[in-house]
């Protein structure tokens, strides 16, 4: 009489962990295939079917199923002592960690190879325990914290208009770009061509500059867009007019602007008076980030205008009218996905520890 199949026993929780262990495709192939050699033998397979659908060894079945009937999910994990051991100085690795944050003498960060002469090992290991540590020192993010004391008043205002923008109603970020160059440069690049990259002169001649005004429609990421050469109330002020024709008369306007002096002159704001359809919301004192035209200023400034060699204003002129003409056929739009209540508690947090600095 042949001998009764052993079946391992999972708790509920068990079976779900291992279920995602062994669907994971960021864990190790080593703790998966544990993980599927404990759940086919607790299905009633024997370890000999086991051993053949997943290409391993009888031995390394049998292993692990004795493993976890002695120990559980404990059982799976390697025994202190096994692999590779560690061949570098417990304290040259702490100084690597602890002194990333001090620049030595005369410079303001450490690269690889600094702090590798510093410490006595090579640059490469170095690198590998900034990785491990989530450390990159070569990296520098810019932010600014309001001192607007309306600041959440606000926040709340612009947010609101994004996670829940009014019916029958147009939500428009709008924003000038102003010194766009008209940069010529002094020769023509070569090409980008198999086997080498593409070039331009580092000099060039200026031809002008002109200010970009546009309107992104928040709904379908469609921009409305004026060039002048200047940026004042007079020039915004005609910025004004246009959106207002060119937007359908029964619609409301809600328009997201910064705190620069031109969006609030008092030309301004008389016109706006005759014209109730049209209603401004002001971001925060020091939080442009919250304007998403900025996000299409960047788009603009990255495939048009940095990029380009132009013999003049007009020249220029015309591919930001070519960029804009191609855009608004395949519209982008723009999604507002981050949580306010996130957003503030980052700003705490930030605010905290500027306190500390601060106080020294």
């Amino acid at each position: 009489m042949p001998r009764p199949i052993s079946v391992l026993e999972l708790t509920p929780e068990e079976k779900l962990q291992l279920q995602g262990v062994a669907r994971s495709k960021t864990g190790s192939q080593r703790d998966g295939l544990r993980a599927r050699i404990v759940l086919r033998r607790a299905e009633g397979s024997r370890e000999a079917d086991v051993a053949a659908a997943l290409g391993v060894s009888l031995t390394t079945i049998s292993t692990w199923s004795r493993r976890f009937e002695l120990q559980g999910l404990d059982g799976l994990k390697d025994r202190p002592g096994r692999g590779r051991k560690a061949w570098l100085a417990t304290e040259k690795v702490q100084q690597v960690i602890t002194r990333v944050v001090q620049p030595p003498r005369g410079k303001k960060k450490w690269s690889t190879r600094s702090m590798a002469a510093a410490v006595g090992m090579s640059h490469q290991s170095v690198q590998r325990i900034w990785k491990s540590n989530d450390l990159k020192p070569h990296l520098v993010r810019t932010f600014k914290i309001s001192s607007d004391p309306q600041f959440e008043q606000k926040f709340w205002d612009v947010i609101g208009l994004y996670l829940n923008p009014p019916d029958k109603a147009l939500v428009l970020c709008c924003d000038e770009k102003s010194q766009c160059q008209a940069l010529e440069r002094t020769q023509p690049g070569l090409p980008l061509g198999c086997g080498h990259i593409r070039t331009r002169t580092h000099d060039y001649w200026r031809h002008g500059t002109i200010t970009l005004f546009a309107a992104l429609n928040y709904l379908d990421g469609k921009i409305l867009s004026r060039t002048e050469a200047r940026h004042t109330h007079v020039e915004w002020l005609r910025f004004l007019k246009q959106i207002d024709r060119e937007t359908p008369a029964e619609l409301q306007l809600h328009l997201i602007v910064d705190n620069y002096a031109t969006h609030k002159h008092e030309k301004v704001r008389q016109w706006l008076r005759r014209h109730p359809r049209i209603v401004t919301h002001f971001t925060p004192t020091g939080s442009s980030w919250m304007n998403l035209v900025e996000r299409f200023f960047a788009d603009v400034t990255g495939d048009c205008v940095r990029e380009g060699s132009f013999e003049s204003v007009r020249a220029l002129i015309e591919a930001i009218d070519e960029f804009l003409a191609v855009r608004n056929e395949e519209p982008k739009r723009y999604v507002w996905r981050a949580k306010g209540e996130d957003i503030l508690r980052k700003i705490e947090r930030a605010k905290a520890v500027l306190a500390r600095i601060i106080d020294g």
